[in-house]
């Protein structure tokens, strides 16, 4: 009668074991992929800014006079004799 105990008792230890083992593993890898999902995201938010930037390299190098205009005008609020400013009030909010 001691041995079938022992042997029950060791039968539901192991399966204990390979319970706990298997909920353990399925959280570790239900954060993964939520850490893989965050990644993806920045990286997808970079390749646009990547692809921005090089959109605007490539107008630089086109026409640099137009894109240092644009810039003085867009950056440092400036304009042209006989021009009348306009503020956006919606910009600043």
């Amino acid at each position: 009668m001691g041995k079938f105990k022992l042997k029950n008792l060791l039968l539901v230890l192991a399966i204990g074991y390979i319970c706990f083992t298997f909920v353990n593993q399925q959280i570790i890898m239900h954060r993964q992929k939520v850490e893989l999902k965050k990644y993806n995201e920045q990286l997808q938010k970079v390749k646009e800014e990547n692809s921005r930037l090089q959109e605007e390299t490539n107008l630089a190098k086109d026409n640099p006079n137009g894109y240092i205009e644009r810039l003085a005008r867009e950056k440092l609020g400036l304009i042209k004799e006989k021009e009348t400013p306009v503020i956006n009030s919606n910009e600043s909010k």
